[in-house]
Order: C-alpha cells, then structure tokens, then sequence
C-alpha cells in the first residue's frame, strides 16, 4: 500500500567512496554511506553541488488553484464540507465496504490466534447496517484531537501473517484537530463514526469528533488569520481545569483559526496572554457539539502566522524536523509513515496530498516523469540526475523525498521501516531504520537482485 515494508538496500561497492565522519566512542551505525553533518538541515541547506533556493516554487494563488484542481480531478482528494447531505441506501453501503471489506489474507491477533468468520461477523454486526435507510442524512464535523481512521469500528489490534505488531492492519490513517469531515453513519455501539476526510475514508471514534452544520465549519475553517504548526509536534499550554485545551498535541500542517486582537484579553485561563498566541480550539461539548474556546499556545512554539512560503529551503526544514521519529504505519505510535510524513510537510505550505503512495505516485497532479519496465537503467539514472530539491520518487509501497547530492551519489530524506544491503563479501544484511531517515538512493535494494532504481515508476515534482 503506501508505507515502506520494503528493505533499504545498499551496494557497497557504489559508495565505498562516502564513509561516515570518524568521532570516537561516538558514532557506530549500520546506516552505511551517511555522515553525522548529514544528519542536519545544514548541511543540505548549504550543499553546492545542488543549489538549494529561498525562491517561492508556487505562490499562494498557484496553490489554492492547484488545490482547486486537484478536489475537482483527483477522485482521492475531496472538500468534506462539499459532500453529498443525502445517500442513499446503496450508496451509504458501498461507502461502508468501500473500507470495511473483509481480507483476502489471513489476519491475526497479537497472539498469534487466526481471525475466524465469526470475528469479522461481530466486526460486521458493529457496523450497524440494519439502521441504514433508504436516504440516510450526512452530518458535518470537526477534529477535536489528534485521532485515527480505522479499518472496521474497532481498536482490536490485528497483523498480518507475519506477526509484525508495528504494523496494525486495522490502522489506515490519522486525523488532527480542526480537520474538517463529512459523517456518513454510526456503529451499532456508537462508539465509532464513519466519516469522509479530505483524503480518506474510515471509521474514528466518535469521542474525537465534534458536530456542527456546514456553514459553522466552514467559518470556522476558511478564516484568513490563522496559526499554522510548522514543528513536528506542538502543545497547547497547561491548564488546570479544563483537559480540553490543557497540553493538546497538535502535529505539522495544522491550521488554527486566531482570536482577534480585540478580543484577548490581559489573562486567560490564569495566564498573562501576552507571551502566546490565542487560538480559536474546536472542542466537544456535551451532546457532541462544537464549543470553540480560546487556547493559548507559546510564542516559542514551531509555528507561523500563514503558511510557510514553498521553497526547496523550507522543504528540507520541514522534513528534518520530524528526523528520528519513531515509523508508525496508518499514523500509529503517534508518528506516521512515509505517506504521512510527505504529506505533512506539504500541508506547511498549504499543498494537499492523497493519503496513500500509490494515489500520490499514479495521481497526474504535479510534473511526472514516469517510467515503466521497458525503460533502460540509465533512462532513470539520467532522470536522478536532474532531481530537485524536494522532488519525490515513487516505487510500489513506498515515497522518498530528495535532498540533493553528494560525492555523486543522490540522498534522500524518507520514514522507512526496514533495513539492508549488500555487505561487501555479498552477503545480504537486513536490519530495520523504523524512523525518519537519511539514507543514499542509489543503488537501494528490494532484494540482492532487485534495486529500488529497477522498481522506480515516477519522480513526481509538486509545480
């Protein structure tokens, strides 16, 4: 699907030139071909060979037209708020197994017992087709915290036949606050919501989500003034008595509509306002209704008043923020996968992305420079060759973000699960990165035999 379960593979004889920086008692990695200076923003920000400029790609109008375009013709990508208000009954059924199908293969929980015909039956019991009318009416909400999208309305945990517990097979994406969505139907326990996001279909736990019509949404989501979180990883400030807004994680990419000046006051939930910003926060009620309060958040917090301007310079900002976070397929262990990752850095600038790899590499937006198994190895040698900063290359399952070049060899900046190369005595070494990571592309493995070079089918540029 969209994350790398792939091998990182290197060919030792391709980089024997790039050895990492001796620093005694202080650097042993497996990671071969990669430097600590390499470990840092700097010294790509500073890389000569490929030119990195503070040059805007796209203008603000460029993006919201190429946004515009991209709900209008790509079926992935949709305003929640433009969603149908009706579906029918047919409709709301296709929408449900459009995720909720059962699994070809055999799926397991984590330990080690098979899925049986009657637990994908309860699964379906909870999915509550019994109370889908003949017009079902679609309701409109709002993220209230960093949530996720499930597969079936359940938090049971289930793997493939591998056992891997990293990667949950339920687990399909992750929601943040202020997200706007369309809510399609309930589970049998209401303890679940399918809803429609801008980039995907599941199921979120209800307690996550809160109701309010349209054009309340909308008000509340198209306001010019707003504080946008630039770092990978920002919190709202400690309050004392209200859980709500006390310490709220809120990750890169999400928009937060600012109060008006006039309307802060001198404190706030006990605190002197001037040192932070004042955030509109949406937050459930009671019945489960929006309640906006205002949220302090630090003046030395990651963030910006706007987006960020798209330069190759604040796309690798953006990208070595999250360096070292934890791999979490579907968004699990409050990270996100290598999907995930490029999205979020695309959201700084206020650029949309599909969710999966695959929607993202065979999606037509952008330049493309495709390839496909006719393609000779230095036709796509040739294209790496004239890689931009931030440019993105596709192989099945998996996204990488290009950082320039080094030595002759291009590096790229990806969250990747998996680890191995071909040692020098042709050995085949498989370890794991699991984590934002800098690595060599050329030559990368899937295998001893097969190069990520071979299974390359796009390099696609966001113009």
């Amino acid at each position: 699907m969209r994350q790398s379960l792939i091998a990182l593979s290197i060919t030792l004889a391709s980089i024997a030139s790039i050895t990492p920086i001796a620093v005694a008692n202080t650097w042993q990695t497996d990671v071969i071909g990669v430097s600590q200076p390499q470990l840092t923003p700097q010294h790509w920000l500073a890389n000569t060979k490929v030119k990195v400029t503070a040059q805007p790609l796209m203008s603000a109008s460029q993006i919201m037209a190429f946004n515009k375009q991209l709900v209008a013709e790509n079926e992935h990508i949709v305003d929640p708020l433009d969603f149908a208000t009706q579906l029918t009954k047919q409709q709301l059924t296709n929408h449900i197994y459009s995720i909720s199908s059962v699994p070809k293969s055999p799926r397991f929980y984590s330990n080690g017992v098979a899925l049986t015909d009657k637990d994908f039956a309860d699964y379906h019991a909870n999915m509550n087709l019994e109370a889908i009318e003949n017009n079902n009416q679609v309701g409109f909400g709002v993220v209230v915290k960093r949530s996720v999208l499930r597969t079936f309305p359940t938090w049971d945990r289930v793997l493939n036949s591998g056992l891997d517990n990293d990667l949950d097979r339920f687990q399909e994406s992750g929601l943040f606050p202020g997200d706007t969505v369309a809510i399609l139907h309930q589970s049998a326990d209401k303890q679940w919501l399918l809803v429609r996001a801008y980039n995907y279909l599941a199921w979120v736990p209800t307690a996550d989500i809160a109701t309010a019509s349209k054009a309340t949404l909308h008000r509340f989501k198209n306001q010019d003034d707003f504080l946008l979180i630039t770092g990978a990883k920002v919190n709202t400030a400690y309050v004392p008595d209200n859980a709500d807004i006390s310490e709220l994680q809120l990750d890169m990419g999400v928009r937060l509509p600012l109060v008006e000046a006039k309307q802060v006051p001198n404190l706030l939930h006990g605190q002197n306002t001037y040192a932070n910003y004042v955030v509109q926060l949406p937050t459930r009620g009671a019945q489960g209704e929006l309640v906006i309060q205002p949220a302090l958040i630090s003046r030395s917090s990651d963030v910006n008043i706007g987006y960020l301007p798209y330069t190759q310079q604040n796309l690798i900002k953006q990208g070595f923020k999250f360096l070292g976070e934890r791999y979490g397929w579907g968004h699990d262990y409050n990270g996100r996968d290598c999907t995930g990752f490029v999205g979020e850095i695309y959201k700084s600038f206020g650029l949309l992305m599909p969710r999966n790899s695959g929607q993202q590499g065979r999606g037509e937006y952008g330049i493309n420079q495709r390839f496909d198994g006719a393609d000779a190895e230095q036709v796509k040698l040739d294209a790496v060759k004239k890689m931009q900063v931030g440019d993105l290359i596709y192989i099945p399952g998996h996204v990488m973000m290009y950082l320039g070049e080094q030595d002759g060899q291009p590096y790229v900046i990806h969250d990747v699960k998996g680890l191995g190369y071909n040692k020098a005595d042709g050995r085949f070494y498989s370890s794991a990165l699991n984590g934002v990571s800098v690595t060599p592309l050329l030559p990368l493995r899937l295998s001893p035999q097969k190069s990520y070079l071979d299974r390359t089918y796009n390099i696609k540029r966001i113009r």
